[in-house]
């Protein structure tokens, strides 16, 4: 490995001397506002740093600086909530910052404040897992353990891992990722001690199943994910949960690329061509049939809105197969705010007229009867079975689709419960080559429609 200076490139992508004195400064000073606050209203709470921040373990340029207000474990919760939220707010209102109140386990609120965004989350002051309440609570946790346990060196290993993830795509554990949290990439340094250990044991040893169990707790047997990552804290969670089988995959094979041919491109992201005549003439040339289905997210966190998308994608395939139809692939999309897209590519639009249905076996007299009695002569034998030729319901993937959206078929379909009446009221169903003529294929969703062409291309430099 000796063709990356691993120091020189830490200097790139680690915040500089001055970045960190910044934020640490920016830190203390909204932990004193937010305790000098408790004390005026008289609020049983105390703040804490937490997070990458704390640990040492943060990007250059990407310092989301995580603030915990504790209260005592006798704290009912309608007061936590109600006091950590008029805390934060107090908090943001002094630095002169926007605020945006947002919710995971319970409301937290999320400030932007000289350049950075702050998250002030209330939780319980516990002391192990056991007094767990919710799961924010266990981030206290989290931080205590890997400030005791993880070395400065170890750190700069973090990362580096987390680098490499982000620039192969495999980093950030929120749903629209799937990929690995950083806490996972913490316990990974723990457990293999450095970066290319990590990488090696990924190439070469992870499968299905495979168990980082730092603490030897012996509870893998609970979980059946595709990592199985026991928690240090909590002997009764698997970090990895929200890990995705394809990012797992996708991992193991950019660090056997990388450790095959190493080269610092794979700690850089990567450039797309997202000019919309390249992302056409890709299309045409694949000669299949590409719709994307356009609607408005509805007004929901983002954190719920896309599973829901993805399980509505994922229920168009399937009936749209069942119906006959051969899906190449589909692929979901969205701004979160304005713009939500569902891609199918079908490798069939247009059916015949007819369709094989496989009746029973001839010796099966009595459901043979009841099959004879509909189709009659129309049927005929194949082998010992009998087969009929049935009209199709759908010839046009088009139609299938328009009948999907607004309800004449719905019941085949499951939304996700917030999407249903958002689609049916509003969508437009056009074919990609229209969309990539039109004036507002631009930004965010030409990174898109670049993605799905090209969904190896992160792996390989």
């Amino acid at each position: 490995m000796t063709d990356i200076d691993y120091d020189n490139l830490l200097m790139k992508i680690k915040p500089s001397k001055e970045e960190t004195e910044k934020v640490q400064k920016l830190s203390n000073q909204l932990i004193k506002i937010i305790n000098e606050s408790s004390n005026e209203l008289d609020i049983p709470a105390t703040a804490v740093l937490v997070g990458s921040v704390a640990k040492g373990t943060w990007l250059a340029g990407n310092a989301d600086i995580d603030i915990l207000i504790k209260f005592p474990l006798e704290t009912s919760s309608e007061y936590l909530k109600e006091y950590g939220l008029k805390i934060g707010h107090k908090c943001i209102q002094k630095m002169e910052g926007i605020s945006e109140e947002r919710y995971a386990s319970h409301p937290y609120v999320t400030g932007y404040i000289d350049g950075y965004y702050v998250d002030f989350v209330p939780c319980y002051d516990i002391e192990s897992s056991i007094e767990l309440k919710s799961a924010v609570d266990r981030t206290l946790l989290h931080t205590e353990y890997i400030k005791a346990n993880l070395t400065d060196k170890q750190a700069d290993e973090v990362v580096l891992l987390k680098k490499f993830m982000d620039s192969v795509g495999t980093y950030g554990s929120e749903f629209r990722v799937g990929g690995f949290s950083g806490y996972l990439c913490e316990m990974l340094i723990l457990r293999y001690d450095n970066f290319i250990q990590t990488l090696r044991n990924a190439a070469k040893n992870w499968n299905y199943g495979y168990i980082v169990d730092i603490e030897n707790y012996g509870t893998a047997n609970l979980f059946k994910d595709p990592l199985v990552a026991i928690d240090p804290v909590d002997k009764k969670r698997n970090v990895a949960a929200a890990l995705t089988l394809q990012k797992m995959s996708e991992f193991i094979v950019a660090a056997g690329n990388f450790l095959h041919s190493p080269s610092e491109e794979y700690f850089l992201l990567t450039e797309y061509k997202t000019e919309p005549n390249i992302i056409l003439e890709q299309f045409i040339k694949r000669a299949t049939k590409t719709v994307l289905i356009c609607f408005k997210p509805p007004k929901i966190p983002a954190d719920a809105i896309y599973p829901q998308i993805k399980k509505t994608e994922n229920s168009i395939v399937r009936v749209a197969e069942s119906e006959g139809f051969s899906i190449f692939g589909s692929e979901s999309w969205t701004d979160e705010n304005d713009l939500a897209v569902i891609l199918i590519e079908f490798e069939t639009w247009k059916l015949p007229y007819i369709k094989k249905h496989e009746g029973p076996q001839i010796w099966i007299r009595e459901h043979q009867e009841r099959f004879l009695e509909k189709y009659g002569q129309n049927a005929w034998i194949k082998d010992d079975r009998w087969v009929v030729g049935v009209k199709r319901d759908y010839m046009d993937g088009e139609l299938l689709l328009s009948d999907l959206m607004t309800g004449k078929k719905s019941g085949y379909l499951k939304f996700g419960k917030h999407l249903k009446k958002k689609i049916m009221k509003e969508h437009q169903i056009i074919d990609v080559t229209e969309y990539l003529n039109l004036d507002k294929a631009e930004g965010k969703i030409l990174y898109f429609l670049h993605h799905y062409l090209n969904q190896g291309e992160l792996l390989y430099r």
